[in-house]
């Protein structure tokens, strides 16, 4: 059950929107008026609960996180990030971005098979119409990355898997074509960044949208977060064994202890999760500062 609060008052700004992690608002005055300001909060969710308990430095974390990351794609795709000059009430969680004509489609790269792949895969034998080989189990590399992209569910729902043939009939060829071509190639250069971290880039998504500049020439922009461990999964390299579920860097901890008979929760029961402990909050914490520490080189 969705349970956001509601999201604080931020001077100069109207609230537009609030989603499972991230409010936006709209700038109401200063030089990026009608912009904009997209705050990244300290909330978590697990199988689409958000807990009442928050991760401390989160928020900071997918921040600074993707800020970085748009630094070393820049040369590949134009970024909708306009400035981090914001509010002092979300200072170092938040930034102005440009107003975008979103595409309505997740850009999703998969390096390894897992998760709704790997389900598919069982079934058909494929990944969203894309054929792959046989013998292939849970963390298995695949052959090349693949462009594998999904709808953009509501808010409580899942997003569901489609073909590249059913985005080329939604937004059309050229705009599909190209969404496949820049979602792979930042898949590319953030894997070999990754694994100079000792990291594994298992797959990624990424949210896309159109802008015109002055003279009315249209750009596909890379917006929203980038290659956090909530829209990425990281594995660590040394440890990567296919055949089994890889520990990844992200809330995974929160989703293995509300499964466990320690929470005491039945997932099938309907009842809401459990308050989460003080060691999971802690352990959660700590593996999306690892992530951050282990990518950047720098210390949070």
């Amino acid at each position: 059950m969705l349970n956001i609060p509601p999201a604080p008052d931020v001077p100069g700004a109207r609230h537009l929107h609030s989603g499972k992690v991230r409010d936006l608002y709209e700038l109401t005055e200063g030089p990026y008026a009608g912009e904009l300001l997209m705050v990244a909060s300290d909330r978590i969710s697990a199988f689409d609960y958000v807990f009442d308990t928050t991760i401390p430095d989160k928020g900071e974390i997918l921040t600074r996180l993707s800020l970085w990351w748009f630094e070393r794609l820049d040369d590949l795709v134009a970024t909708h990030v306009l400035s981090t000059d914001v509010p002092d009430v979300v200072e170092g969680r938040a930034v102005i971005a440009k107003r975008l004509q979103m595409f309505p489609v997740e850009c999703v790269a998969r390096g390894y098979l897992t998760g709704s792949g790997l389900r598919e895969y069982d079934a058909t034998g494929e990944v969203c119409g894309i054929p792959l080989p046989a013998g292939l189990v849970d963390g298995s590399r695949l052959p090349s990355p693949i462009f594998t992209p999904a709808t953009k569910a509501e808010l409580g729902d899942h997003d569901e898997n489609v073909s590249y043939q059913h985005v080329a009939e939604q937004i059309g060829d050229g705009d599909a074509g190209e969404l496949c071509r820049l979602t792979l190639a930042v898949y590319e250069r953030a894997d070999e960044i990754a694994r100079g971290a000792g990291l594994i880039l298992a797959d990624t998504k990424f949210e896309f949208g159109a802008r015109h500049d002055d003279l009315g020439t249209r750009a596909i922009v890379l917006a929203d977060e980038v290659l956090t461990p909530d829209s990425s999964r990281y594995w660590d390299a040394t440890t990567w064994t296919p055949g089994r579920a890889q520990p990844s860097f992200d809330k995974d901890v929160i989703r293995r202890w509300l499964l466990s008979p320690e929470s005491g929760w039945d997932r099938g029961s309907g009842a809401n999760p459990p308050p989460l402990p003080a060691e999971i909050i802690e352990r959660t914490r700590e593996r999306y500062v690892e992530a951050f520490e282990r990518l950047t080189g720098t210390s949070f």
